[in-house]
């Protein structure tokens, strides 16, 4: 085989360049995004034994403001798919990272519930803006065999944002506040907007897909990428002129078409429940840990090796999802996930919690790192930003759930070991509807784009 035409295959040192600066632009943008996720939850103890930060919080009241945080996500993430389809992944992506900045920033100067909770849904727009494009941007940029590992690398910035959180929290809380820790979240103002201004294409395939040829071209040739594998549309090849036509239809209309609905509607639920553990565990963990016999300051590892155990975790499973699919993975995982949170409440200490506490961010945390990877694959160009705003954004409802039922479950005094149950049926669930997935009807593009021939019997599988 002619190595020149593998998909892992650089045209030029400027190829290289280029999709490498896409992944620090989408990768920082998800680590902030992380940062922003866990942040709130490092700091929930303070705000709720101080009244004089923004008001006297009730567990019940604080899960909301954690809510509110993913429905400002929800509506972000939904609205770019739609909006990036149409006007391209290069300005939305600019727009958010703006967004999110003075978002954050903002909130640092919140002097109420209110206005902490606004500013919160705020920020999330934003958060739901880059999370949704930036597994579009990945997977139009990356090489074809590497599209689980790259979305892996700039989705494990989420874990790796809780990690810089919980550190950034234990090491500075005491020295600059809450609102400090808030308003390290708004630098990316300062060092990312510009580096994405001047490093960030718009996508040629999107360009080409729009009828806009001679401009996807230019972007080409401007940023070194080759012009067969950008420009060249691939032939959509499925059984029935009517999936044929499902398969072309743009954005949202693509995904609910016929062919792609019960795919969307699984997709929709492994997302949904692996952000309802992810974002319940990250605000509310430090908490149970407490209501376990940990300290305070202590109760911050338990999101550490949470957030930890999802960084190495993630990678390592987006490196066997590109040998087996990332279908089987997640599946394993959410398993994984399940079995470890249930034998959490088996223990009286801390320390041997560890373990099983990291093996739970790897199961829950690291398997969002494949999902948004699973769902960019799983769709064609012309509605694979939809797609992956469906997954970002409906599993936000999941985000929406999580933080307001460990409010109410640590409300009720419940304890531990309700919670950690709770949280290992939710995984249970995911793992089975992660395996009935369908098979993608776009999987002929992905085989089109990819030469030579025999690569069909070698292609990305998403099962």
């Amino acid at each position: 085989m002619n190595t020149t035409t593998s998909p892992a295959t650089w045209a030029s040192p400027a190829h290289r360049r280029t999709v490498y600066l896409i992944l620090a632009v989408v990768g920082i943008s998800i680590l902030f995004d992380g940062y922003d996720l866990v942040i709130y939850g490092a700091v929930l103890s303070s705000l709720l034994d101080d009244p004089s930060h923004i008001g006297q919080l009730s567990p019940a009241v604080a899960g909301t403001l954690g809510s509110w945080a993913m429905i400002g996500v929800l509506v972000g993430a939904l609205s770019a798919g739609a909006v990036g389809d149409r006007v391209g992944r290069r300005k939305v992506m600019l727009t958010a990272i703006v967004w999110f900045s003075i978002g954050m920033g903002l909130t640092a100067l919140s002097t109420s519930i209110f206005m902490f909770g606004f500013l919160r849904f705020v920020t999330g727009l934003g958060v739901g803006m880059i999370v949704a494009t930036g597994g579009a941007i990945i997977a139009e940029f990356a090489p074809a065999n590497r599209r689980n590992l790259f979305n892996a690398i700039v989705y494990s910035g989420v874990p790796a944002g809780g990690v810089m959180a919980s550190l950034f929290a234990l090491a500075f809380e005491d020295a600059i506040g809450w609102r400090g820790l808030f308003m390290i979240g708004a630098s990316p103002l300062l060092f990312l907007l510009p580096l994405a201004w001047f490093a960030l294409p718009e996508s040629p395939r999107w360009l080409v897909a729009r009828g806009r040829k001679a401009d996807a071209r230019a972007v080409c040739v401007r940023h070194g990428l080759p012009e067969g594998t950008f420009l060249d549309t691939p032939a959509v090849a499925v059984p029935a002129a009517e999936a044929k036509r499902d398969v072309e239809k743009t954005g949202f209309a693509g995904i609910f078409s016929r062919s792609y609905l019960p795919g969307t509607l699984l997709i929709g639920a492994m997302s949904f429940i692996g952000l309802l553990s992810t974002y319940g565990l990250n605000t509310w963990l430090p908490k149970i840990m407490q209501s376990n016999g940990a300290s305070a300051h202590d109760s911050l590892y338990s999101l550490l090796f949470l957030n930890g155990g999802a960084v190495v975790g993630g990678l390592t499973a987006s490196w066997i999802a590109d040998k087996i699919g990332a279908k089987a993975v997640i599946t394993s995982t959410f398993a994984l996930a399940a079995v470890s949170l249930a034998i959490l409440p088996m223990f009286t200490s801390v320390a041997p919690m560890y373990p099983f506490i990291v093996a739970a961010g790897i199961g829950v945390i690291g398997t969002q790192v494949l999902t948004y990877g699973l769902s960019a694959n799983y769709y064609g160009t012309a509605s694979r930003a939809a797609g992956v705003s469906w997954v970002a954004g409906f599993g936000r409802l999941g985000g929406i759930a999580g933080p307001a039922i460990g409010g109410l479950i640590i409300g009720a005094g419940l304890g531990p070991t309700a919670s950690f149950w709770i949280f290992a049926g939710a995984a249970l669930v995911g793992a089975v509807a992660t395996a009935l997935i369908p098979r993608s009807p776009a999987q002929a593009e992905i085989v089109a784009e990819q030469a030579p021939v025999e690569r069909k019997l070698d292609e990305p599988a998403l099962s």
